[in-house]
């Protein structure tokens, strides 16, 4: 008896899951961002994904501020000099096509053959806006990506790496070792990424750990230090931008979270059994 399709079947998947909910806040008439790639990008996985998660677990504003903090971040790093853009485990990101970026600006995408693949074919016959490469490469490796790295950072001035929904799925040790291997290279500037605390790792863990666990990809990180923890691997918070408190001022919590977002106020991320999110801007130490 043949066994029926999960919706989520591995890692990869998430991806289409992230384009949805992109796709869900371009189609508002208020939207935060354009990404006119996002439904063709999030395809039937995508939907199918969503359409599993009950709806007290749904969080559209979530995922429309996690993208809008990321592009507000990433645009001050452009106006600071950033020549290279290195996005990692890029999945089904669109930013290089959507993004008003400098022509000249380099930016390397580095995932999995097969997540590419399928955005290779999607966009096929659209015209990035800067000058894209795309890296074929399993982040588990090790020695190899230590060799990109090393590569990348000998070829430009200054870089920003991104890892946008990459770091949850990892070991706390998987992480330090991450940013260990990114901050050797001196024009590697600046880091991108979003962490949760440990009580919303608990949360998103029982809503969604039975299908995660299924694909494999279960939710590893969230760490008790919040963005404290990356100094153990040379980088130093520089911004930490809470998805809650800004969605409060872009107006995207629902109506029965907005009596919250005046007692929880924004943090440094060290909130334990309180659920946080945060993008991080990190630089160097």
């Amino acid at each position: 008896m043949t066994e029926p399709d999960p919706a989520i079947r591995n890692v990869s998947d998430t991806a289409a899951w992230a384009a949805h909910y992109r796709a869900i806040e371009t189609a508002r008439p208020d939207a935060l961002f354009r990404d006119p790639y996002a439904e063709r990008l999030a395809g039937e996985r995508g939907r199918r994904i969503a359409a599993t998660e009950k709806r007290r677990n749904r969080a559209d504003w979530a995922w429309a501020m996690r993208t809008v903090l990321f592009d507000e971040l990433l645009r001050g790093e452009l106006a600071a000099g950033t020549d290279l853009v290195v996005n990692l485990a890029a999945g089904l990101d669109a930013r290089p096509y959507r993004m008003d970026l400098p022509a000249e600006l380099r930016w390397v995408e580095v995932d999995l053959p097969g997540i590419l693949d399928v955005k290779e074919g999607v966009l096929a016959g659209e015209t990035p806006r800067c000058r894209l490469e795309r890296v074929r490469l399993d982040l588990a490796d090790v020695a190899a990506r230590r060799e990109l790295f090393a590569r990348l950072g000998a070829e430009a001035k200054r870089v920003v790496a991104i890892s946008e929904g990459l770091v949850i799925y990892l070991e706390p040790e998987q992480v330090s070792a991450l940013g260990a291997d990114l901050a050797p290279q001196p024009s590697f500037q600046r880091w991108l990424v979003d962490i949760v605390s440990p009580g919303l790792l608990v949360r998103m863990t029982k809503a969604l750990g039975a299908q995660l666990e299924a694909a494999r990809a279960p939710f590893h990180f969230g760490p008790a230090e919040g963005p404290e923890f990356f100094r153990r691997s040379g980088w130093q918070p520089l911004a930490v931008r809470s998805l809650f408190s800004s969605a409060a001022q872009y107006r995207r919590l629902p109506w029965w979270l907005r009596p919250l977002a005046r007692i929880f106020a924004d943090s440094p991320g060290k909130d334990g059994k309180r659920p946080w999110a945060a993008v991080c801007l990190l630089g160097r130490t």
